[in-house]
């Protein structure tokens, strides 16, 4: 692959970068430069509305959700294209978090199975930031087996053919701020587990839907738990057949595993500019052969992500779809973050236990370390993609499955007497 620009792409550079040099909220590019993964990107300001306003300004513009078409609110540009933004963005893409799981999950699931009115109507206001989606997909009782979920969808008895939802989710991701949320359910528990399901879409603020916050071991509260108490969902909002949900699932899931592999935060930089700064026993960190032995492995794995992740971007600009392979860039960036964290820690000693605005940069390893748990669960804990790598991209047997076509109501479980 050659990564040096085509004229057209260095002249696609050159506006973005004329762009943003112009609109970018330079107000907020000392916070973001230090706003470390774990912790708010700013906070000075709401992030939320923080993040709302620069998206807006994107989309009035025409540089948001780049790949999407235009009608509904994207660019239609190349995927090369969407890479020079991003890396023309630079820390103001960290403005974008709370749109990730809508605009990266939700709405390409929403593109591939959504009539075109229901396209036209939801899309664009998540494309410009004005709605925030989230994805109510993992249960307490499921763990990393989204198949095992026990949400129920059935019916109402008054022949409106409408839904009714009954159930919980968990760790759903921004959850108290999003205004739509994609729903999978269990709609037949007479059939095999994978077979019983059906995807819906539905307002967060629907009559029964309860959010609860979940207390962080840093503090924050960016997971919560939801409730569903006899929820109603018009038929309208399914998406797929009945009974399709795990089909739907996968286009989520794949546009998962792309989106947070390919733009998962390593740590390195942060902590490679650390090392230049820092001292060890009198003298500059970087020095030590140590830490710049350390810093080469690191460095290593951070380059092979960005080359797997520039081959994804290949095999998209030849028209091909998110493929398992992602997997790889989102098992290896977990991993390497929390071995990050624990390294910078260690070479700060008691200022790694700083923490807060008074910590100034020194808190964002300790923020990064507490938030890096949850990278090695969301979107598929790192045993799942294993089984993902070594089945569909090495070829590998797969796991014996002994609750394979059994009728989910005839799985044994501790909570069925």
């Amino acid at each position: 692959m050659d990564f040096d620009d085509t004229p057209e792409e260095a002249a696609y550079r050159a506006k973005a970068r004329d762009w943003i040099a112009v609109n970018a909220p330079k107000e907020l590019k000392a916070e973001l430069d230090l706003a470390g993964f774990g912790g708010p990107s700013v906070t000075s300001v709401s992030p939320i509305e923080a993040g709302k306003a620069w998206q807006r300004k994107k989309s009035d513009a025409g540089w948001a959700c780049l790949h999407w078409p235009v009608e509904y609110g994207g660019a239609g540009a190349t995927p090369m294209q969407r890479v020079i933004w991003s890396q023309e963005e630079g820390v103001y893409g960290k403005l974008s978090g709370p749109f990730l799981i809508g605009q990266g999950m939700c709405g390409p699931t929403v593109m591939a199975w959504a009539g075109e009115e229901q396209k036209r109507r939801l899309l664009p206001p998540l494309a410009s930031g004005e709605e925030i989606w989230c994805q109510l997909f993992s249960e307490p009782a499921g763990g990393s087996d989204l198949a095992g979920l026990r949400t129920r969808a059935q019916r109402a008895d008054d022949g409106s053919g409408d839904w009714i939802v009954n159930g919980q989710k968990i760790w759903t991701s921004g959850a108290h701020h999003s205004q739509w949320g994609l729903l999978i359910a269990r709609t037949d528990p007479t059939v095999p587990k994978h077979k019983g399901l059906t995807m819906f879409f539905l307002r967060m603020d629907s009559p029964g839907v309860e959010v609860r916050p979940i207390k962080q071991a840093n503090g924050d509260a960016n997971f919560n738990e939801v409730f569903f108490t006899d929820v109603r969902i018009p038929d309208d909002q399914r998406l797929g057949a009945e009974g399709q949900g795990w089909q739907v699932s996968l286009t989520t899931l794949m546009n998962e595993r792309l989106s947070i592999g390919s733009g998962m935060p390593t740590g390195f930089p942060e902590l490679f500019d650390f090392c230049m700064k820092a001292e060890l026993d009198g003298q500059p960190a970087i020095d030590s052969a140590a830490v710049r032995s350390r810093l080469a492995s690191f460095a290593v794995r951070a380059s092979g992500l960005k080359y797997t992740g520039m081959r994804a971007i290949s095999a998209l600009s030849k028209g091909d779809t998110p493929g398992p392979e992602n997997s790889i860039g989102k098992l290896v960036a977990g991993s390497m973050l929390q071995e990050v964290a624990m390294y910078a820690l260690d070479l700060q000693a008691q200022g790694g236990a700083i923490a807060g605005p008074e910590a100034d940069a020194l808190g964002r390893f300790q923020a990064m370390l507490l938030r890096s748990p949850a990278t090695r669960i969301e979107g598929g804990s790192d045993e799942i993609l294993r089984n993902i790598i070594g089945e569909r991209v090495l070829g590998l047997p797969g796991d014996i499955r002994v609750d394979k076509a059994v009728p989910f109501n005839e799985i044994p479980t501790s909570g069925r007497g």
